[in-house]
């Protein structure tokens, strides 16, 4: 009789919702996946992409040793002890010679896998590193540094109850971003009393969905922000009364909007002026209004700008702590440092500003690649594959080949791999205990641990032991100061937690290795979970730093008893609410002792003034397309599924053009055209479509990686540079590359 396989729980990996969902297991194929109804945030849903996670899991041809460079480029498997211990002794040779601030760290986990970021950095603070990053520096570090100056911390929004919401170079009908992103945009669209605002050059899925789309030019989502940001002002429409009693600094800002010529604004962006004022005056008279902004503003020109002027649309119209407005959220650990947003600290090659604790991604090859003597001499990077998803693809991986030392961790042989000194081969997603920290909801905000649904392919590591081994190797922590801890965790949580803290207390350096501590000492009472220790230590701060809602979620007691409760409440392998709040909480989490908004921000007001008299378009006689590099389609997801049978759509990533522009170029769908930027060229297929503007092409993101099934599609960075980026945050104009087209 065949037994069928039990539904077992885990999360989607593929975008920041990680929806939950259940999967069938035979033989370590992912049989059938369905929707989790017991997920307290997604509750069932999942778009399409979950449902073919088999190809993530099977199929890429993995990695089973550790591999290390010949002279000549090619690679030979080594085993794990000879890996650890060269890799140690080369990262300690660099150390001691330059410093630990020329090791360089990139990455820490994708969109699923975040487990093992606590562990990379105790081996950063073994070394002595100063300098990181991930791909939050070519995307969200511009909002940071807004957040960070405006009130301290990430907002969200009410999308599911908000009266009005303003999409700002977002398509979550693809994108996705919050709880059942598609089901809440069918039933906003459905509701004659509700109001989708899209601002975006394209007609996107969601665009199409609107009650108002501001389609404006590419690039210029500054001058239309600025512009319903000048009417709020001009118009006297906004709440008076919020900006009075929750807000500093508010004059500087209502005049600079007052000096906003805005039918000049709305000819630059090229929208009707009447349709913008039309836009704001419903902002302002709804009763919940919230916004989301995305990667069609932050990686376009002026993308701080334009997060400060999206935040002031609600800021102004006081739609904050309220149902269907903004809020701020509780944190479970933070993706990146300093809820400040920084800015202070510069890299030490090029200047370039540091955001939340990360160096800008279009800098990390200028940081590497050049004389200078505080150059980065290592590179360390962990499950991401920046040689392909980073600027300029090609400076890329010229600067990997002058570095002194790097080490890729990853599962398959990717594009940045193929570049570096060793590669060490971990286990998947779906065999190791794993989580992600993008716990963004309100007002219960969710975690989930998930469980491995089969064991580690033979010859892989989860990353919690391979850095723990490269610790070990390095021999920067005391056995002996370990054992007392080790007898600690025997006696249990509670006694651990005395002694880990006493143990802290008495050596304050152990707590930048405490993933290591807790991986050497708690990791063994745990079992097959001891790659989770690390949360134990992140469950008690939440606890901590969040008290009254963590207790409002159930994890009560005195002392160390919440963040125990929590910690095993996580080992279940369930998403769990770990905050309970309600609407007025959200003020707790403004990181200002006034519990007020600090509006005026010099730096940006100076540049909103500076829109008056700048160019707009930034595309050339050589260059008179804008190219979109790496557009969200139905069948993309980064880099993670390298197998392109995944797509059943648009396998090979088309050129989408204009009906005009494929007149005026006389191609027609299935054709072919050679796309030319400064930096490279590629042939596309084309694929004509009503839903751009003349003059504005794209490609799609994820494709142009290396499978023994071919390599279909454009890899978009080879066509991307380095010096198109933000003034303030150095994020990327992926979607605004200057381009021609040539037929082939």
């Amino acid at each position: 009789m065949t037994t069928t396989p039990t539904w077992r729980k885990t999360a989607c990996i593929l975008c920041e919702c990680n929806c939950g969902i259940e999967v069938q297991v035979e033989d370590r194929q992912l049989v059938r996946i369905r929707g989790d109804k017991s997920h307290p945030s997604s509750a069932g849903y999942t778009c399409e992409k979950p449902l073919r996670l088999d190809r993530y899991q099977n199929g890429t041809p993995r990695l089973t040793s550790p591999l290390r460079r010949r002279a000549d480029g090619s690679y030979e498997e080594i085993d794990w002890d000879t890996a650890i211990a060269e890799i140690a002794q080369r990262l300690a040779a660099i150390r001691d010679e330059h410093g630990g601030d020329k090791i360089f760290f990139y990455g820490g986990g994708g969109q699923g896998n975040h487990l093992g970021g606590g562990y990379g950095q105790a081996l950063q603070a073994a070394l002595g590193v100063r300098y990181r990053s991930n791909a939050l520096a070519q995307e969200k570090t511009g909002e940071m540094y807004v957040d960070g100056r405006l009130y301290g911390g990430h907002t969200k929004g009410d999308f599911e109850h908000a009266e009005v919401v303003v999409f700002v170079g977002k398509n979550p009908w693809q994108s996705h971003s919050f709880p059942r992103a598609r089901p809440v945009l069918k039933e906003m669209a459905a509701d004659p009393d509700r109001t989708m605002v899209v601002i975006d050059p394209r007609r996107s899925e969601t665009a199409a969905m609107a009650d108002i789309h501001l389609q404006v030019r590419p690039g210029t989502d500054a001058w239309c922000l600025a512009a319903l940001g000048a009417v709020l002002v001009q118009e006297d429409l906004l709440d008076h009364a919020f900006v009075a009693d929750h807000t500093t600094g508010a004059e500087p800002v209502l005049a600079a909007y007052r000096e906003i010529d805005v039918a000049d604004f709305a000819r630059r962006c090229g929208v009707d002026e009447e349709l913008i004022r039309t836009t704001a005056r419903r902002i302002a008279a709804a009763e919940s209004v919230c916004t989301y902004e995305d990667l069609g503003i932050q990686q376009a020109p002026h993308s701080t700008l334009s997060s400060y002027l999206n935040k002031m649309l609600w800021i102004l119209t006081g739609n904050f702590a309220k149902r269907g407005g903004m809020f701020l959220h509780s944190t479970f650990a933070a993706l990146a440092g300093g809820g400040g947003g920084g800015g202070s600290r510069t890299t030490p090659v090029t200047g370039a500003r540091i955001i939340s604790g990360l160096v800008p991604c279009n800098s990390i090859a200028e940081e590497i690649d050049t004389h200078h003597p505080d150059r980065f001499r290592a590179m360390w990077v962990d499950s991401v594959n920046p040689a392909h998803s980073l600027a300029d693809s090609a400076g890329f991986r010229r600067a990997m080949r002058r570095l002194d030392l790097s080490v890729v961790i990853d599962i398959a042989m990717t594009e940045t791999a193929l570049e570096a000194d060793y590669v060490l081969p971990a286990a998947t997603q779906f065999e190791k205990w794993e989580c992600t920290f993008f716990n963004v909801d309100f007002p219960e905000n969710v975690f989930h641990l998930r469980a491995p649904l089969m064991d580690p392919l033979p010859g892989t590591l989860p990353e919690p032991e391979i850095y723990a081994r490269v610790v070990r190797a390095l021999g920067v922590v005391d056995e002996a100061a370990l054992e007392p801890l080790r007898e600690a965790a025997e006696a249990g949580l509670a006694s651990y937690a005395e002694a880990f803290f006493a143990a802290v207390g008495a050596d304050p350096r152990l707590m930048g290795l405490a993933g290591h501590v807790l991986y050497e000492t708690l990791g063994p009472t745990l079992g097959d979970a001891r790659g989770t220790a690390a949360l134990w230590g992140v469950a008690q701060l939440c606890a901590m730093n969040q008290p009254a809602s963590v207790a409002r979620a159930g994890f009560t007691g005195t002392g160390f008893e919440p963040g125990n409760a929590l910690f095993e409440r996580i080992l279940t392998g369930e998403a769990v609410v770990f905050t309970r709040d309600d609407h007025d909480h959200a003020w707790d989490y403004v990181r200002r002792p006034d519990r007020r908004f600090t509006l005026e921000i010099p730096e940006l007001l100076d540049r909103l003034r500076g829109l008056a008299s700048e160019q707009s378009s930034w595309t050339t006689e050589e260059f008179p397309f804008v190219l979109s590099a790496g557009e969200r389609r139905a069948f993309t997801a980064n880099t993670i599924i390298r197998d392109p049978s995944w797509r059943r759509r648009d396998a090979g990533g088309a050129l989408r053009i204009s009906t005009d522009d494929a007149w005026a170029l006389s191609v027609r769908d299935g054709d072919t055209l050679r796309v030319v930027t400064e930096r490279g060229s590629a042939v596309a297929v084309v694929e004509v479509t009503d839903t751009l503007q003349q003059g504005h092409v794209s490609l799609p993101n994820g494709l142009g990686v290396a499978h023994p099934d071919g390599t279909p599609g454009v890899a978009p960075n080879e066509l991307t540079s380095l010096h198109h980026r933000d003034p303030i945050a150095g994020t990327p104009w992926h979607k605004y590359v200057p381009a021609r087209l040539e037929r082939v």
